[in-house]
């Protein structure tokens, strides 16, 4: 029978993970939402030269 309190001591998280959660929280990324603003502006800023 498996002794669950046994098994749960020996467990290590995978670094992977660990690497992978120090990424995501350090890292500032940009997401569909921050692409679709910055086209946007850039459209918007085109459009005031065009008219200039």
């Amino acid at each position: 029978m498996i002794n669950f309190e046994e098994e749960l001591k020996k467990f290590h998280p995978s670094l992977e993970i660990d690497e992978a959660e120090d990424v995501i929280i350090n890292h500032d990324l940009t997401d569909f939402t921050d692409i679709l603003v910055q086209m946007v502006k850039e459209h918007d800023d085109e459009v005031k030269e065009d008219n200039r």
